[in-house]
This record gives structure tokens, sequence and C-alpha cells, in this order.
């Protein structure tokens, strides 16, 4: 299997703003050369919002009607600098066609020009926007890789902002521990279908300032106590895969429900869409918010 992503290249110094943004400008060029067009062939709607700091992709999918109030906030990955734009809006018609609900997809700031808090701040903001229309149950919080960090984080901080937590959040693939001790970002490195090579300098590019340990950073070091349900997918030749084992374990010590689902052979970018486990994940993904939105009804 090949890697997804183009040529390898050295990463800019972390004070090389200009070097960072042709990096961004050539890397998801590349992507999208290679993804396409974001809306060809969706046959749903797509509605751009301005929540203020950036904007909002509201995607439903053809068949879902006005009165169906539940949402999934979906959070974009690219090491906390790719992603943006129209992948982004990509990503988030990918994830209403795959779950099958309407989707929320944050186009947050990023580095080099908006480092961490900023991208967590712009998140919250579509949270709090979500809560002024949904009630917490009809909603689903979840992101992939660095997507997955920054649906974490927001957990992390909404609940300690006091405001209601949604019915449960999907951690696909996720980076929950930026100082990158886990055993899998050594052991997969090169084995790893998407993340291989240097990865610290984005890391620290996000953090700027901040100690990587900090829980809105790295929230495998926060208080995961009151966290709403969560599953966790990754594979055994994920970069991260040692994330997701201890973010899995942790959670369960805190006393959430937490479901790990790991796929053989599987790395950071699944089987790129070319494998029936592939459609496996989705399929565990969907039976998992379907039945904590089913839960969640039932309790309000």
């Amino acid at each position: 299997m090949g890697r997804l992503g183009p040529p390898p290249r050295e990463l800019p110094a972390l004070d090389d703003i200009e070097g960072w943004k042709t990096y961004v400008a050539e890397t998801d060029g590349f992507v999208r050369s290679m993804v396409g067009d974001a809306t060809a062939g969706f046959t749903g709607s797509i509605e751009e919002r301005d929540i203020g700091p950036c904007p909002l992709y509201v995607v439903t999918p053809e068949g879902i009607t006005s009165d169906d109030p539940r949402v999934f906030l979906d959070i974009h990955g690219g090491a906390w600098v790719l992603g943006g734009g129209e992948l982004c809006k990509r990503t988030a018609v990918a994830s209403a066609e795959a779950i099958g609900v309407r989707v929320w997809s944050v186009d947050y700031r990023m580095p080099p020009s908006h480092p961490f808090p900023t991208p967590l701040d712009d998140c919250l903001s579509a949270y709090q926007l979500l809560l002024d229309e949904h009630q917490p149950s009809e909603i689903v919080v979840g992101g992939a890789s660095a997507g997955g960090n920054l649906a974490a984080a927001l957990i992390l901080r909404a609940r300690d902002e006091e405001l209601p937590l949604p019915a449960s959040v999907v951690f696909n693939t996720g980076a929950f521990d930026l100082t990158g001790s886990g055993d899998s970002w050594q052991i997969n490195d090169g084995l790893d279908n998407v993340l291989s090579g240097p990865v610290e300098p984005c890391t620290l590019l996000y953090a700027g300032s901040h100690d990587r340990r900090e829980p809105y950073i790295s929230p495998l070091f926060g208080d995961l106590t009151g966290f709403p349900p969560a599953i966790l997918l990754t594979g055994t030749r994920d970069r991260l895969l040692s994330d997701n084992v201890r973010m899995h374990r942790a959670l369960r010590a805190a006393g959430v429900e937490a479901e790990l689902h790991v796929w053989e052979a599987a790395g950071h970018g699944g089987f790129l869409g070319m494998a029936p486990e592939d459609a496996e994940r989705f399929g565990e993904l969907r039976r998992f918010v379907e039945a904590h939105w089913m839960q969640a009804a039932r309790d309000r």
C-alpha cells in the first residue's frame, strides 16, 4: 500500500511563517488533486455560514428532513495546519454521506498564523452556536487525527466551562498526546500509510509557547471525568495506535463508556477506501452514534 501524500520534504523551521504557508498550499493542493471536487456527485445541500472568526459548513444529505434534529459536529484533521477550505468542505460531505445525518464542519483557523488556543476557540464557538439551536442530546462531536485531538479538547473545555455535553463523541484515530511519547509513534514510523516522517514540528507549531502536556493540547493528560460515551477507531499500523489505546484506558479508568476498535494492518488512513475494513469502520461509527442518539432521546 502506498502512502497518501505529496513527495516527502523537510518541514520549515518553526519561525519560517512564509515557508509554512507554502508547505500548506502545496500539500493541500496535492490532496485536492487526488480527491477531486468536494461536491461532485453529492445530491444533498451545502450551506456556508459565517460564525465570526471562521466559516462553518452545514452539509445535509439527500433525504434528511428539516425536522430531523440530529447533528454531527465534524472537526477536520491535517496535523493542525492542513485540511482547511475546500478540503474541510469535502471532509464534511464524506462524513454526512457515511453517517447519514446533517453535519456541521468548522473551518477553524490554524497555524502558523493562529496557533493554540485559536483553533480550539473556533471549535468552541461552533459548539456554542450548536447549543443555541439544538439540544445537547441531538449533538455528536467527532474528528479524525488532529480533529480528534480538538474534539477531545473541546469536550474538556465545554465541561470546564459548564456547558452541556453532547450525546457521544467519535475519535477516528485521534492524537491525544502531542509529546509523542507513545510506543507506536516510533514503532510505526515508516509503516503508516499516511503519518510517517517528522511530526513534531507540527505539534510544536500548534502548541506555540504552551507546554504540550497541557490538557487542552494533549487531552490524555486531562481529567476525563464526565466525558460522554466515546468510540475510538485505529489500526495496528497507525502511528497513533498508542494514543488511542492509552486514551481508551484513561477513559475507562475515569468511568466513561468507551469502545476501542483496532483493524489489523490499518494505518492512519485506514486502507484509503480500498478495502472492506473501511466500510466496517464507518459501520461501527454509524452504529455507535445512532445508538447514543436514541439513548439520549430516551433520557431527555
